[in-house]
């Protein structure tokens, strides 16, 4: 079962309706939640994160945090790390053998170094252009099957993806798809999910 993987982005809503849409993400089937908020300081994240999480551990899915190992410690959720952030193995220090991390690879190198540094799963891309705040490079299907063979964890495809071109990645084996707009700027957040996650069991 191919796994839908969403990374939030909460500035366009009230937090009663980025909750809301969390939660109906969640059950139109997103099975892994990443809160990534750039734009807010660590108190603003923390307050969050405990609703997110809270919702999250009633639909029994994981949740991480973006870069902020501290915040994850205090949070007792999972972390996703960048090449500039904490090193992988300071983190896993930090939070434990239990806890998920998982990590950004754009190059076969930086995937096996990532896998024996302790991450839990690599997130490779962008496999398209992305309007999120992250500045992104590109990462092509090719390379991305590379990692893929390269390493033994979960390999989630990111970056640009949504209903109408995830096709790109048929054949890569890829464990999964995350989305930020594709989800968190539906019409139909629900429905949005459920036929996304329909599709990439496709791939």
């Amino acid at each position: 079962m191919k796994k839908l993987y969403l990374v939030t982005n909460s500035d366009k809503y009230t937090e009663e309706e980025f909750l809301k849409r969390i939660e109906d993400a969640i059950k139109g089937g997103v099975d892994i939640l990443q809160l990534r908020e750039k734009e807010k300081t660590d108190l603003e994240i923390l307050n969050l994160g405990k609703k997110v999480k809270k919702i999250c551990d009633e639909y029994n899915i994981p949740m991480l945090i973006d870069d902020k190992p501290h915040l994850a410690w205090t949070l007792g959720c999972g972390l996703h790390v960048g090449a500039d952030d904490m090193p992988i193995s300071l983190c896993r220090k930090l939070l434990g053998e239990k806890a998920l991390i998982g990590a950004t690879a754009k190059s076969v190198e930086a995937a096996k170094k990532a896998q024996e540094d302790g991450a839990n799963y690599l997130g490779v891309g962008a496999i398209f252009e992305t309007k999120t705040h992250v500045k992104t490079k590109r990462t092509s299907v090719e390379t991305f099957k590379k990692i893929k063979e390269a390493v033994d964890i979960d390999v989630y495809a990111i970056g640009g993806l949504n209903i109408e071109n995830v096709e790109i990645l048929k054949g890569s084996n890829t464990d999964g798809i995350c989305v930020v707009r594709a989800i968190m700027d539906a019409n139909d957040v629900y429905q949005t999910s459920l036929d996304l996650k329909e599709k990439i069991q496709e791939l």
